[in-house]
C-alpha cells in the first residue's frame, strides 16, 4: 500500500494542461493554508511585539534565500539541464552535483557568517526593539537561517523534477511547507515558546525538500560528492540567474529598511505591515505572477525566433488581461478592506483596533496591485528579450526612491500634526496608535507605481508597444472598475442593517453581497460594451489555456510561503 502510494506521487504528468492545472490547484491550496497560518498567528498573538519579533526574524533568511536563488532559478537551470540530458544521464548528474556542491559551499559560508554577525545585523533590522525582544530576534533569526539552505536545495531539486514532468510532487511542496509552519504554531509554540514558531518554519522547509527527494533518487539523479564545483556549467547558471536573484535581493533590502523603520514606530507596526502585505500578495500571485510565468516560455521563443511582432503582441495581450483582472482586485480590496481583514484574521486576541489599522494598510497596499502585476510581466519580458540590465537598474532606482520617500514622509508627518491628522481622518484611524506605519505602506505602493511606469516607458521605447486596442481596453476596464466600486460601496451602506456585523458569518455575507453586486454590474457593462478580454475568456473556456511548456515559479521568500 505504501509503495503504491509513493509510486502514485512519483508518476509523470505528461500533459502541459494537466501540469499547469495541477500547479494552479496546489497554489490555491497553499494560499488557503497560508491564510489559515496568518489567522492562527493573528488570533494567538494579535498585532503586537511577539509577531513583530517573528516577522522581523525572516528578514535575513529571506535576503539570503534571494541571493542563493542565483543557483536555482528555473529560467537558468532548465535550458542547461535539457542540453545536458541530450548527452546522457551521466552528464546530467555531473551538472546537478556540481551546481549543488557550489550552492552548498556558498550557502554554508553565508549562513555561518550571518549566524555570528546576527547581533550586529539585528541591531540594524530592529533598532526600536527592547533588549528582551532584541535577544529573541537574534535567537529566532539564527534558527531560521536553516530555511534558505533547505528551500534553496528544494528549489534546485524542483527544477530537475519539472524537467521530468514530476509536477505532482512539486505541487505538494508548498502545501507541506505551510503544514510545517502551522504545526509550529499549534504544537511547537506551546512546548518551546517563541522559538517553536521558528522550528515550525524549519520543519516546513524540510518537508518542502524531503517530499521531492524520493523522486530525485528514482530518476538516478541524486547529487553525488564532487570537488569539481567551479565548472563552466555552474558559471553559466550564475550568469543567467544573476538578474532574477539581484532583483529579489533589492526587494528584500527595501523590506529590511522598512522593518527597521517600523520597529521604531511602536509595537505591532511590523506585524500590521506584514499581515497586510501577505493579504495583498494573494491577488498578485493569482493574477500578475500567473500571467507572467505562463507567458515567459512563449515570449522567449518568439524573441529567439526573431518574431518581434508576435513577441510584442504577446506582451500586450498579457498586459490587457493583467489590467482586466487586477483592477477588480484593487477596487474590492479597497472597498472591502475591513471585511477581508476581519474575516481572515479576526480571531482570538486580534482586536478591532488591529483590524482597522491592518485594513487601512491593506487598502494602501492594494493601490499597487496593478502596478506590481505589470512589473512582474515586464521584468520577464525584458529577460525573454535578453535585456536583463534595464529592469535591474529600474528596480534599484525605484527601491531607492521608495526608501527615501518613506523616510521623508515619516519626517514630514511627524513635524506637521495637521497633515498627519488629515491623513488619519481619510483612512478613519484618528483614534489609533502606530498609524505612522501606514506611511511606509503608502511609500511602498508609490514606489511600485514608479517601478511599473519606468518599466513601461522603457519597454515602449525599445519595442514600440502603444496601440489603440490597449488604450481602449484599459479605458473600458477603468470605467468598469469605477462601476464596481460605486455599486459595491453603495450595497455595503444600504445593506449594513440586514447583517449581524458582530459575527463571522454576518461580516462574510455582507462583504460577499456587496462584491457580487458590484461584479455583476461591472461585468454587464463590459459585456455590452464589447470588451475584448470578456470575449477572449469566453473563447478560452472551450480550449486548453496553456500551449507552451509549464514552468512553475520558485518561491519568492520564506515568509510568504
Amino acid at each position: 500500500m505504501v509503495r503504491k502510494f509513493l509510486s502514485s506521487l512519483n508518476r509523470e504528468v505528461a500533459g502541459v494542461y494537466q501540469a499547469a492545472l495541477l500547479i494552479g490547484l496546489s497554489s490555491v491550496a497553499a494560499k488557503f493554508l497560508a491564510l489559515y497560518r496568518d489567522r492562527l498567528l493573528a488570533g494567538s498573538f494579535g498585532a503586537g511585539a511577539t509577531l513583530d519579533i517573528y516577522f522581523a526574524a525572516f528578514r535575513v533568511p529571506d535576503f539570503l534565500y534571494s541571493v542563493l536563488l542565483i543557483f536555482s532559478t528555473s529560467a537558468a537551470i532548465l535550458p542547461i539541464f535539457v542540453q545536458k540530458e541530450s548527452r546522457g544521464s551521466g552528464e546530467v548528474k555531473k551538472f546537478i552535483s556540481r551546481v549543488s556542491g557550489l550552492f552548498f559551499l556558498v550557502a554554508a559560508l553565508l549562513i555561518s557568517v550571518s549566524f555570528f554577525l546576527m547581533p550586529y545585523i539585528s541591531a540594524f533590522i530592529a533598532p526600536g526593539f527592547s533588549v528582551a525582544s532584541f535577544d529573541q530576534l537574534i535567537n529566532l533569526s539564527r534558527v531560521l537561517l536553516l530555511s534558505p539552505l533547505l528551500l534553496g536545495f528544494s528549489t534546485l531539486v524542483s527544477n530537475v523534477l519539472q524537467a521530468h514532468s514530476r509536477f505532482f510532487i512539486y505541487a505538494l511542496s508548498p502545501i507541506l511547507y505551510n503544514v510545517g509552519i502551522i504545526a509550529g504554531i499549534l504544537f511547537f509554540y506551546p512546548a518551546m515558546g517563541l522559538s517553536g514558531l521558528a522550528w515550525g518554519v524549519v520543519l516546513g522547509a524540510l518537508l518542502h525538500f524531503l517530499i521531492q527527494v524520493p523522486s530525485l533518487v528514482s530518476l538516478g539523479l541524486f547529487p553525488g560528492l564532487t570537488f569539481k564545483i567551479f565548472s563552466r556549467d555552474a558559471l553559466d547558471v550564475l550568469k543567467l540567474s544573476m538578474p532574477r536573484s539581484a532583483g529579489l535581493g533589492f526587494n528584500q533590502l527595501v523590506l529590511i529598511v522598512f522593518t527597521a523603520m517600523a520597529s521604531a514606530i511602536g509595537a505591532g507596526s511590523i506585524a500590521v505591515f506584514q499581515l497586510a502585505y501577505n493579504l495583498f500578495s494573494i491577488p498578485l500571485s493569482v493574477v500578475g505572477l500567473s500571467y507572467s510565468v505562463a507567458t515567459f516560455p512563449t515570449m522567449a521563443r518568439f524573441f529567439v525566433d526573431g518574431k518581434k511582432e508576435e513577441f510584442v503582441s504577446g506582451v500586450v495581450s498579457s498586459l490587457r488581461h493583467i489590467i482586466f483582472w487586477s483592477l477588480p482586485f484593487v477596487v474590492l480590496f479597497i472597498v472591502l478592506r475591513a471585511h477581508i481583514v476581519r474575516v481572515i484574521l479576526g480571531a482570538g486576541v486580534f482586536s478591532w483596533s488591529d483590524t482597522r489599522l491592518t485594513a487601512a494598510a491593506l487598502g494602501l497596499f492594494s493601490v499597487s496591485i496593478l502596478a506590481q502585476g505589470i512589473v512582474l510581466l515586464l521584468v520577464r519580458a525584458f529577460y525573454a528579450a535578453g535585456r536583463t540590465a534595464f529592469p535591474l537598474i529600474v528596480n534599484a532606482i525605484s527601491g531607492l526612491v521608495t526608501v527615501a520617500m518613506a523616510a521623508g514622509t515619516l519626517y514630514l508627518f511627524k513635524s506637521n500634526t495637521a497633515l498627519l491628522f488629515l491623513g488619519k481622518h481619510i483612512l478613519r484611524v484618528e483614534d489609533l496608535n502606530q498609524t505612522s506605519v501606514l506611511l511606509l505602506v503608502l511609500s511602498f505602493s508609490i514606489g511600485s507605481v514608479i517601478n511599473a511606469v519606468l518599466l513601461w516607458f522603457g519597454f515602449n521605447r525599445f519595442f514600440k508597444t502603444l496601440d489603440g486596442t490597449l488604450l481602449r481596453s484599459s479605458l473600458q476596464n477603468a470605467v468598469s472598475a469605477l462601476i464596481l466600486g460605486a455599486v459595491s460601496y453603495s450595497v455595503l451602506r444600504i445593506t449594513g442593517g440586514f447583517f449581524d456585523l458582530q459575527t463571522f458569518l454576518g461580516v462574510f455575507f455582507h462583504g460577499i453581497s456587496a462584491a457580487l453586486s458590484g461584479l455583476i454590474s461591472a461585468g454587464a457593462f463590459l459585456w455590452f460594451s464589447g470588451n475584448r478580454e470578456i470575449r477572449d475568456i469566453t473563447e478560452a473556456l472551450g480550449h486548453k489555456f496553456w500551449k507552451s511548456e509549464a514552468v512553475a515559479p520558485e518561491p519568492r521568500s520564506a515568509i510568504e510561503g
